[in-house]
């Protein structure tokens, strides 16, 4: 029986949130650990590699017949290149940055898609739009109480990491206004990011013990986990209701930093989460309200008697 049958859909899709977020929290903190020791390609070959193959075998269970074919095959594949690029700029944050800084950067992409939006998606950009944003980087600032000069080039990767995670994002929404073969969009990224990395494992490769080669199964067994658990969230819930519910992935950054990389945020990194959050859940808000607002009527013009 499904849960959504057993504890009714708004609850079953909060809970599958959380669920989401613990996921994603988990297979992040294996990168971080992974980071710390090994160069990228080490994770990604082997991890995108298994996730394309989970991609495959959850199509065939599911009867898709269209395998992975896409009806975008341009949009799909600015897709494939700024995922494989932007995993390997998070893959570099997470090593130069402590865990819960990275979600600062993180929460600034749902803020960078919306103003994305305009010009890629022929989406109207509303002002809040930019007063979200603006709040944003104030939230992303508080890493800086020194001023500008304490910016270190693991920040600017991570800006690098967003730019390129939003304009997949965006890409995928793309994608998903015209192809409902939702599983490509798992399988192309997964399956370039292991033929990009393998590519390049020869020239970075070092011995890995039996457990690495453990974590890096689970990372990709997360990874997919997570990114399925999403889709049947929103199954049950609105967008807009499951992405301020996502914010719980920072408290899960939080505890892993402190429990296995003896990481305790400052004050200043709770300040800067905060806002962010805030800014975040109310750009959410503001859109919930417009789509639930009627469309104008148009006058009707009386015929000339």
């Amino acid at each position: 029986m499904r849960a959504g049958a057993i504890l009714g859909p708004v609850t079953a899709g909060v809970l599958l949130t959380a669920l989401y977020t613990m996921l994603i929290s988990s297979a992040d903190g294996i990168t971080k650990m992974f980071a710390a020791t090994y160069a990228a390609p080490q994770l990604f070959a082997l991890s995108g590699g298994v996730v394309a193959a989970l991609s495959v075998l959850a199509n065939r269970r599911g009867g898709g017949s269209r395998g992975m074919r896409t009806t975008c095959p341009g949009a799909m594949a600015i897709r494939v290149l700024a995922t494989v690029a932007g995993t390997v700029a998070f893959f570099y944050a997470f090593r130069l940055l402590p865990f819960a800084e990275v979600f600062l950067f993180i929460a600034m992409i749902p803020l960078f898609a919306a103003l994305m939006s305009g010009p890629f998606l022929g989406e109207a950009v509303r002002p809040q739009v930019w007063v979200a944003l603006a709040l944003g980087a104030v939230g992303v600032m508080c890493l800086f109480p020194h001023g500008i000069s304490s910016v270190g080039f693991g920040h600017l990767v991570a800006l690098a990491a967003v730019v390129l995670g939003t304009v997949s994002m965006v890409a995928s929404r793309y994608i998903g206004r015209r192809d409902d073969n939702l599983l490509a969009q798992v399988f192309y990224p997964n399956l370039a990011l292991m033929v990009v990395m393998g590519a390049a494992l020869p020239f970075v490769f070092t011995p890995m013990a039996l457990a690495d080669i453990g974590w890096a199964l689970a990372y990709a067994v997360l990874l997919f986990g997570a990114r399925w658990v999403l889709v049947a969230a929103l199954k049950m819930l609105p967008a807009y209701v499951v992405t301020p519910l996502m914010n719980l992935q920072f408290l899960w950054m939080v505890g892993i930093g402190m429990v296995v990389f003896g990481e305790v945020p400052g004050g200043m990194v709770f300040c800067g989460a905060a806002i962010i959050i805030c800014a975040g859940a109310w750009l959410v808000y503001d859109q919930a309200i417009a789509a639930t607002k009627p469309a104008p009527v148009k006058p009707r013009i009386m015929p000339a008697e």
